[in-house]
């Protein structure tokens, strides 16, 4: 069935979802990766604590899958965690190129120092030559340090990359995790979180509706959601399917 187009009322709140955050992320089998990340966070919170030397798999942690697991969220919560806990984060992804030379040129400073940062690189699949070149030399930097942080994700394991070899290599240097697409049952249980945390009263049809005949992945879905809390508000009105569909039919 083909996916509506956006009303222009759901494309305006597109801009305000909430932060990524762990705590709105629902994992599906990613336990371990989620268990690790809730650890680290911890010990963000805690710098007073922090070890002058980190083992290197307590600060390499790279995760897969598919289109819609999750992978950005994760790396969006993990900048946002940091930004909270006062730590220097950099955000690289293969549309920015020019975030990769700002990151470059602080790396000496940053392996050297023993305050802790954080580097998150997404889309690592999607890496030209050039940007496969500079996250080498990332790599090799943060090897070197003492308390860098590197979070990365990509939709392959790292064997399974095309990328050359020795970055193949590296990325599995440290942790590694699966992310799993979720079924409907947990979809609806996500957006039923996120509905409850905003206060909103969804109709029982609404969530089935929705995945049979709207967007299926998360990120629509999530806004979706804020959107209905919107023109609920506006309108004044419980939200039912008379509601939900009213908001859809394009202007």
């Amino acid at each position: 069935m083909n996916t509506p187009p956006l009303p222009r009322q759901f494309a305006l709140d597109l801009s305000h979802t909430p932060k990524a955050s762990l705590d709105n992320y629902l994992p599906s089998n990613d336990w371990a990766l989620i268990s690790t990340l809730q650890t680290l966070c911890k010990a963000w919170e805690n710098q007073s604590r922090y070890p002058n030397s980190n083992p290197l798999n307590h600060r390499w942690i790279y995760w897969w899958g598919p289109e819609g697991s999750g992978r950005t969220h994760l790396l969006g919560a993990m900048t946002n965690a940091a930004e909270h806990a006062g730590i220097e984060s950099f955000s690289l992804n293969p549309r920015e190129p020019i975030s990769w030379v700002h990151l470059e040129e602080k790396m000496s400073a940053l392996a050297s120092s023993d305050a802790p940062s954080v580097i998150t690189v997404d889309d690592v699949d999607a890496l030209d030559e050039r940007l496969v070149g500079a996250l080498f030399r990332i790599l090799n930097g943060v090897q070197a340090s003492k308390n860098i942080h590197i979070l990365m994700a990509g939709k392959a394991a790292p064997a399974n990359l095309d990328l050359r070899e020795d970055l193949r290599t590296r990325l599995g240097w440290g942790l590694v995790f699966q992310t799993q697409l979720l079924d409907d049952d947990e979809k609806i249980q996500a957006l039923e979180q996120a509905a409850k945390a905003r206060g909103l009263v969804l109709s029982p049809d609404v969530l089935p509706w929705l995945l049979k005949r709207f967007y299926r992945d998360m990120p629509n879905l999530m806004a979706l959601i804020d959107a209905l809390d919107a023109y609920s508000l506006e309108t004044k009105r419980a939200v039912t399917l008379p509601l939900v569909r009213e908001l859809l039919q394009p202007k």
